[in-house]
């Protein structure tokens, strides 16, 4: 039996070196799943970390969450998914504080609990309810001086050289020239693999042929016309190429 403090060190540090990827969030999810009977001590290691770490990682456990229920589900482990719809306001209460210092981290926040209730692991209602509350604290963006000249609240569209200091209010923490950088790039990564999702064809078996098939209209008259006409062709053109071999062969013959 593997040691609970060494598994929840681990889980933890998984936890901290979260970024963009999918592999990373896999191997966290993966790593909650198989020691998935310490699952209690292990979701504590998601509410502790996602209080004490920095903006950057906060969002990227945000993320990291709706990943994990998706395979909490598949697995068969709906304790996990449990949990977390118990401490829901928790999580968003640590990834987008109402003291100004998460702003940046709102949409983030919307943009995942949208995904959680689409995917049925949260009710439209308290949803609802959570996107009221954090709507008013968007408003802090500009306090934190991650605002582009459009006022576009996306840290994406901003280049480093253009976030300014401002001073912060009640105590809230700041993100540095590194951490800002850092997740410019994490939020260009998401949305490289978020348009790639767009056009990407779902790989289950059949399901080429089964989109073929529903573009394909009918099977009528027209084909059958088609069809023969195609024949006709294909019969006139092979006599053609006959008639121009044998003309070849007496030509030669005669030589």
């Amino acid at each position: 039996m593997a040691d609970p403090f060494e598994v929840r060190m681990r889980f933890t540090s998984q936890l901290q070196h979260l970024n963009a990827s999918v592999t990373s969030a896999q191997k966290a999810a993966q790593y909650a799943l198989k020691y998935k009977d310490m699952d209690e001590d292990l979701h504590s290691c998601i509410l502790e970390q996602i209080e004490r770490t920095n903006m950057n990682t906060r969002a990227n456990i945000m993320y990291f969450i709706e990943h994990f229920l998706d395979l909490a589900q598949r697995d068969g482990h709906p304790d996990y998914i449990r949990m977390m719809q118990r401490d829901i306001i928790r999580v968003v209460d640590a990834v987008a504080p109402d003291d100004g210092s998460g702003a940046a981290n709102v949409k983030v926040v919307r943009k995942v609990l949208l995904g959680l209730q689409g995917k049925g692991f949260l009710e439209s209602q308290a949803v609802s309810q959570i996107q009221d509350v954090i709507k008013e604290r968007e408003t802090n963006v500009d306090d934190l001086g991650l605002v582009s000249p459009n006022g576009d609240t996306e840290m994406l569209d901003m280049p480093p050289s253009q976030t300014i200091p401002r001073p912060g209010r009640r105590g809230q923490s700041r993100l540095d020239k590194r951490q800002i950088e850092q997740r410019i790039e994490e939020d260009r990564e998401r949305h490289k693999r978020e348009r790639e999702s767009i056009w990407a064809i779902p790989s289950a078996e059949g399901a080429e042929e089964n989109r073929l098939w529903d573009e394909t209209s009918d099977f009528g008259d027209d084909d059958d016309r088609l069809i023969f006409e195609e024949e006709d062709d294909f019969g006139k053109e092979m006599a053609l190429l006959k008639c121009h071999h044998q003309m070849s062969s007496n030509g030669a013959a005669n030589h």
